[in-house]
């Protein structure tokens, strides 16, 4: 018996609890987010509702179930960094090793053109080999590494950066 197709879409509100339970799982016992306190649905309600529309958020479902989610944010708030997005992607941790990942990235990948969003960044914890080989896959290049730039879970983490130009050789 084959398990359920994998879909990707975009995002809805009534999706908002199960990627926060997806994401508080992370908070609390991983250090793939550097997020210290767990999101709250009623409180961080507007974290979905009031995104542009160019920064998306998606879902992958397996059988009516989201078990994962991803999204693009601002990599920073000035003018000249509009055309960049940083990306992040969180698998259910039953869900890991299917595919998921990877259908998600490619995802946000093929929605960032239509935001104006030309090139991708990724900061992904140095302990995560798993993350940094999906986003190598997928055309991700580490850029650097940022020595002991985090802490969380009583330890000092070091951050790759890895990028994705979405135009590349424009205007290069």
């Amino acid at each position: 018996m084959s398990a359920a197709p994998i879909t990707t879409r975009a995002a809805l509100g009534n999706d908002l609890e199960r990627i926060f339970e997806i994401y508080n799982h992370e908070v609390l016992h991983q250090t793939s987010t550097f997020e210290t306190e767990p999101r709250d649905q009623d409180s961080d309600r507007g974290w979905l509702s009031e995104r542009e529309s160019r920064y998306p958020v998606v879902v992958a479902e397996r059988g009516g179930r989201v078990v994962g989610w991803g999204s693009l944010s601002p990599w920073s708030p000035r003018g000249a960094y509009g055309r960049t997005a940083e990306v992040s992607v969180y698998v259910d941790r039953t869900a890991r090793g299917s595919g998921i990942g990877g259908l998600l990235l490619s995802e946000l990948i093929e929605r960032a053109p239509s935001g104006g969003i030309s090139v991708l960044l990724a900061r992904i914890a140095g302990e995560n080999p798993a993350s940094m080989a999906l986003h190598q896959r997928l055309g991700f290049e580490l850029i650097g590494i940022q020595r002991r730039s985090g802490e969380k879970r009583g330890r000092l983490l070091d951050v790759a950066l890895m990028d994705l130009h979405l135009d590349r050789g424009a205007g290069e």
